[in-house]
C-alpha cells in the first residue's frame, strides 16, 4: 500500500470528478494524487511519516484554471506601470495621469491602463488629447484601453512614434482623426498602435529580470485567487524565456500553456509567426508548454473592428454599412490552421463577431477534413455566435474559450451596446446553448482586461447573468444562465481540458497533480448572489501550499 506524505482529513472536498464527486479525504504523495475518498479508506495509506490535517469541514476543491489571460502583462501593470480603473471617466484618467507624471523624469514615458471602452467617443477630438498633453507636463504617454486593443497617446508619444497629420492608417488599424481639424487625436486603434508600443520598447525595453519578475508577481496574484493553471493567450520569446528560467530555477508554482502569436495586431511583439513558433521547444520545462498558438481574426466590438454578419450601427467614419474587418482572408486561416497541426501545436482563435466566428469554424472544418484530429482549436471570446453555428462547435471539435467576464453588465457590454443594434448586442455569450449542444466551454479572465483573475465573479455571473457587484442592475440575457456545477467545471475540469492538461489537473483523482484550494465557503451551500465574495484561504500546487490567507 502507497503511503502518504500527506493526508487532508474532514473537508468538505468537491472533487470535480463525475465518478466520485464528493469526499472528505485527500492523500498526497510526491505532489500528486494518491487517493482520495472517506476517512477510513484514505486512511490506508497513513504510514509513520505522513502528516495528517483536519481541516475541520473546510470547503476544498480543484485549483482553478484559467484558459486566458496575459499573465506577463498583467504583473507588468502591477509592478511598473500606471494603473487606471476603466469605469473612470475622462478627468479620472488625466487625474491619473498626473499623478504618475510628478514623479516621473521629463523624458520618462507615462504607460500603463485601462481606460474604459465608454471614452472612444470624447477621446476622438484633438481636445482630449491637449488634455492628456497637459496631465502629463510634457512628458510622453501611452495608455491601452480596457481590451488592450487600442491606445491613446498624447502629443510627444505621437511625435517620438513618427504618427502625424499625412501618416496614412495602416492596415488592420485607424490613426482617429479629429472631424473639424483633421489633427491625429491620439486615439490608435488596433494596428495603429503598434508604432507607438515599438516606441516605448526602443526607449524603454522591459529587461530580463523584469520578465521574471513580471511572470513571478503574476503568479503570485493568480494564486491568491486560486488559480492553479493558465493558459497566456499571446506569448513572445521574452515572455516564454522568463517562464522557462522561472520553472528551471524550480520558482513556476503553476502550469503554463503559452500561446505563440502568428499576427500581432495589438502588441509590438518580436519575433511572431514561422520564426517564433521555430523557437518555442526550447523554452519547454516541466511546467511551461508552448503547446499553442494565438491567432487574431478580428479586433474588438466597441472600436469597431470586429467582423460580424450584419452592420454596425451608423456613424459618420464608417457610414451605415460597416461589418468590421478580418485580419486575414479565410484561406490564410487554414493555412495557418494545418501548419500548426502539422507541427503538433495546437490554436487559440481570437474571434469576437460572429463573423470572424463563422469564419474560424469553417476553417476548422476544412483542416478537421482533411484529417488533422488530433489538434485542439479554440475559438477566443465568441461572445457573439449566430445561432446556426452554435451545433457546429461540438460537430468540429472546436473549444468555446469564454472571456473575459462578459456575460452580465458591465463597462465593455455598455460600449458594445452603442455601437451595435439593441437586440443583438444584447445577445452576447450563448453559454448554454454551448453547453447544450455537447460543446466543451472553457472559462478565462483575460486578465488584465478583466480587472482581477477573480474566476468566482465568473462563476457567480454565470449562473446569474448578473453583476456580481450589484453596480449595474438587470440581467443580460439571463435564458443563457447555467448551473453552479457547470460554471466550476467551466473553470476547472473544462479548462484543464482544453489546454491539454486534462490528465493532468482540473479535478481531484488518483494519479493528478495535486493542485487544490480551502476556500472560507461552500458555494453549494450559499445564496448565489455571494458566491463572488468567495476567498481562497490556501492554494496548493503539487502537494505544496503556495498562498495562505491572513
Amino acid at each position: 500500500m502507497p503511503v502518504a506524505e500527506l493526508i487532508l482529513t474532514g473537508a468538505e472536498l468537491y472533487t470535480v470528478d463525475s465518478s466520485r464527486p464528493w469526499a472528505t479525504d485527500l492523500a498526497i504523495a510526491d505532489g500528486r494524487v494518491l487517493a482520495v475518498g472517506g476517512r477510513d479508506e484514505v486512511a490506508r495509506h497513513r504510514g509513520p511519516g505522513t502528516t495528517v490535517v483536519d481541516l475541520g469541514g473546510a470547503f476544498v476543491m480543484p485549483g482553478l484554471v484559467d484558459v486566458h489571460n496575459h499573465h506577463s502583462l498583467a504583473g507588468m501593470a502591477d509592478l511598473f506601470e500606471l494603473s487606471v480603473d476603466a469605469a473612470a471617466d475622462l478627468s479620472g484618467v488625466l487625474a491619473a495621469v498626473a499623478e504618475r507624471a510628478r514623479g516621473l523624469g521629463p523624458d520618462e514615458w507615462v504607460t500603463g491602463g485601462s481606460w474604459g471602452s465608454h471614452l472612444v467617443e470624447e477621446l476622438s477630438r484633438e481636445a482630449a488629447r491637449r488634455a492628456l498633453d497637459e496631465a502629463a507636463g510634457g512628458r510622453p504617454v501611452m495608455l491601452s484601453d480596457d481590451s488592450h486593443h487600442n491606445r491613446w497617446a498624447n502629443s510627444r508619444a505621437l511625435k517620438v512614434a513618427g504618427i502625424s497629420a499625412t501618416t496614412p492608417d495602416p492596415d488592420g488599424g485607424v490613426i482617429v482623426r479629429d472631424p473639424v481639424t483633421g489633427e491625429p487625436t491620439g486615439l490608435l486603434l488596433e494596428t495603429a498602435g503598434i508604432a507607438l508600443a515599438q516606441a516605448v520598447r526602443d526607449s524603454a525595453a522591459p529587461t530580463a529580470e523584469q520578465h521574471r519578475l513580471a511572470s513571478r508577481r503574476a503568479v503570485e496574484i493568480l494564486h491568491s485567487f486560486g488559480v492553479t493553471a493558465f493558459q497566456d493567450a499571446g506569448t513572445s520569446r521574452d515572455i516564454m524565456r522568463a517562464l522557462h528560467e522561472l520553472d528551471t530555477a524550480g520558482e513556476l508554482a503553476a502550469w503554463v500553456v503559452s500561446s505563440m502569436l502568428i499576427n500581432d495586431p495589438i502588441f509590438g511583439f518580436a519575433p511572431v509567426g514561422a520564426e517564433l513558433l521555430a523557437e518555442g521547444e526550447r523554452y519547454r520545462s516541466t511546467h511551461h508548454r508552448p503547446d499553442f498558438v494565438k491567432i487574431f481574426l478580428d479586433g474588438v466590438p466597441p472600436t469597431r473592428t470586429a467582423a460580424f454578419l450584419d452592420p454596425y450601427l451608423p456613424d459618420h467614419a464608417h457610414g451605415a454599412h460597416h461589418h468590421g474587418v478580418l485580419t486575414m482572408p479565410p484561406d490564410e486561416l487554414a493555412g495557418w490552421l494545418r501548419t500548426v497541426a502539422e507541427a503538433g501545436l495546437s490554436a487559440k482563435i481570437h474571434c469576437t463577431g460572429d463573423a470572424s466566428v463563422r469564419v474560424a469554424l469553417d476553417a476548422v472544418a476544412k483542416v478537421r477534413a482533411e484529417g488533422y484530429r488530433d489538434s485542439r482549436f479554440q475559438i477566443a471570446h465568441g461572445q457573439f455566435v449566430h445561432p446556426a453555428d452554435v451545433p457546429r462547435f461540438a460537430e468540429t471539435g472546436v473549444i468555446a474559450d469564454i472571456s473575459p467576464f462578459l456575460w452580465f453588465p458591465g463597462v465593455i457590454t455598455e460600449a458594445i451596446a452603442e455601437v451595435r443594434p439593441a437586440e443583438p448586442a444584447a445577445r452576447m455569450q450563448p453559454n448554454r446553448a454551448l453547453i447544450d449542444a455537447g460543446a466543451l466551454v472553457a472559462g478565462g479572465s483575460d486578465w488584465p482586461v478583466s480587472a482581477s483573475p477573480n474566476a468566482w465573479e465568473g462563476i457567480q455571473g454565470l449562473v446569474t447573468r448578473r453583476d456580481p457587484s450589484g453596480t449595474r442592475s438587470g440581467a443580460l440575457w439571463p435564458e443563457q444562465a447555467i448551473a453552479l456545477a457547470e460554471a466550476i467545471a467551466v473553470f476547472t475540469a473544462n479548462g484543464a481540458a482544453a489546454m491539454g492538461l486534462g490528465e493532468v489537473t482540473g479535478s481531484l483523482a488518483p494519479g493528478k497533480s495535486a493542485d487544490f484550494i480551502v476556500t472560507d465557503r461552500n458555494p453549494f451551500a450559499v445564496p448565489v448572489t455571494e458566491i463572488a465574495a468567495t476567498t481562497v484561504r490556501e492554494t496548493w500546487f503539487a502537494g505544496r501550499r503556495v498562498h495562505q490567507r491572513r
